[in-house]
């Protein structure tokens, strides 16, 4: 399976009214897990969630992948 880099956001049971409008309801959970912490406290939470998330994905090709493209861009 290759890594997936369209908009691919959604919500069971849910329709958009607008494209992107479940990726910007992601965005704004992300932040708002964010709101409060202390900048060592927001690295060790967007360490763990990617630890869960790659887990969630499984696939190591996948995961390779996002990896490189991640430090691509700088």
């Amino acid at each position: 399976m290759p890594l997936n880099l369209n908009p691919h956001f959604h919500e069971a049971d849910r329709r958009d009214l607008r494209d992107y409008s479940a990726g910007d309801d992601f965005y704004e959970e992300l932040i708002n897990a964010h709101r409060g912490l202390s900048d060592d406290e927001s690295l060790a939470l967007n360490a763990r969630l990617i630890l869960l998330l790659s887990n969630h994905i499984g696939d190591l090709s996948v995961l390779r992948e996002a990896l490189a493209l991640a430090r691509q861009a700088k």
